[in-house]
């Protein structure tokens, strides 16, 4: 039987020949040569696809492979070309050798290409060559085929590249440097793609691991009012902290120490957080801050908690408050007011815990102990 020359006569653009031990690699060469994308420039002058090498009949995925069947038999006469895949294995076959006989009757002798997988050409050995015997007995010239082995290149997966183009070339009557050299090119820029995509997927991995990590906050307290030994130190300084809807709070005992928040996620650093301070004689602290690994919030003395003298003279005999008397406190002179209520002021650096006083009147205390507000009495003696 002659071949027909239409090709739209041809329901495949070829037929898979193999050994079902090599039925890996047939699932293989069936995807990539019905996936390969021919230039388009080739395609416009030639009137092709741009992936003109399909259908590929390969027999896994349309009937099960046996004996050369009626059906088989149609499946190679509607395949414009034979790919043998060249092993040991298929050079023992029965049915390859079959296959390639029944093809090469149709008169399609110079459309059998063959693509070596496995072994030597034309070795001799029963366990090394890789064509069927029915090749030479059938003395078809075309027998040295594309040959993954071949060392053509210092890496074995471009030379299985390179196989791969020699195959598609003869398949479709094309220039091989040409289509090699693009695929080549095609070959870079996909490792660099790549490459590019371990890349990002190293640094997306690396920006997870860096804000999933935790990390432990310092936090320090800094005193920017005037400092004045005469006063109690800062002490047992309570501070939150809210993250989202979780709040760590600690404690500083004295000034000077560094209070660690542990195990602060590292996604929280860098943004704002809020934070509070509560420490007995220092104003609250309510902000929010950036968050970083160390940090120091400024806290300022209540002025007006050692600052702010006021009491009441009060005659107790007489059961009445006294108005209008000097009174000297510390060495500061005021006068009681007509409810006989004394009120005075003393600066941050001059403040102490208690102050002394002094009076034209018997008082019954000389000195009075901070802090004092509107309840506090200072009474005087009786005459």
């Amino acid at each position: 039987m002659k071949e027909n020359k239409q090709n739209s006569n041809y329901k495949y653009f070829a037929f898979i020949s193999y050994n079902s031990k090599d039925i890996k690699w047939g699932k293989r060469l069936q995807r990539k040569l019905e996936e390969y994308k021919m230039p388009a420039t080739l395609c416009s002058e030639r009137g092709w696809e741009r992936k003109p090498i399909k259908p590929i009949f390969f027999a896994p995925t349309d009937i099960q492979p046996g004996g050369l069947s009626d059906e088989l038999k149609e499946r190679l006469r509607a395949s414009r070309n034979l790919i043998v895949i060249c092993s040991p294995n298929s050079a023992k076959s029965e049915w390859v050798g079959r296959e390639i006989e029944f093809f090469h009757s149709l008169g399609r002798g110079k459309k059998i290409h063959f693509f070596i997988v496995d072994g030597i050409p034309n070795s001799g050995g029963e366990d090394t060559e890789c064509f069927n015997p029915i090749v030479k007995k059938l003395g078809i010239p075309e027998i040295l085929g594309a040959n993954i082995h071949e060392k053509a290149f210092r890496y074995p997966w471009l030379n299985r590249e390179r196989a791969y183009v020699q195959l598609i070339t003869k398949l479709l009557d094309v220039e091989f440097d040409y289509i090699w050299q693009r695929h080549k090119r095609r070959l870079i820029e996909l490792t660099i793609y790549r490459i590019i995509g371990v890349l990002l997927v190293i640094a997306t991995l690396f920006g997870v691991w860096i804000n999933s990590r935790s990390v432990d906050v310092s936090v320090r307290l800094h005193e920017t009012t005037c400092h004045n030994s005469q006063l109690p130190p800062m002490e047992d300084a309570i501070i939150t902290m809210t993250l989202d809807n979780e709040t760590k709070c600690d404690t500083i005992k004295k000034e000077g120490e560094a209070m660690l928040f542990h195990n602060i996620p590292q996604k929280f650093v860098g943004n704002e957080v809020r934070i509070t301070c509560r420490v007995a004689n220092f104003h609250n602290i309510d902000t929010t801050m950036i968050l970083s690994q160390y940090m120091a919030l400024n806290i300022c003395r209540d002025t007006i908690r050692y600052g702010n003298i006021h009491f009441q003279l009060y005659d107790l005999e007489a059961d009445r408050p006294l108005s209008n008397k000097r009174i000297v406190i510390d060495g500061r002179e005021t006068t009681s007011d007509a409810n006989g209520f004394v009120d005075m002021y003393i600066p941050l650096k001059e403040q102490k815990r208690e102050y002394g006083i002094e009076s034209d009147v018997p008082l019954n205390e000389n000195s009075i102990v901070m802090p004092c507000d509107k309840y506090t009495v200072i009474t005087v003696m009786g005459n």
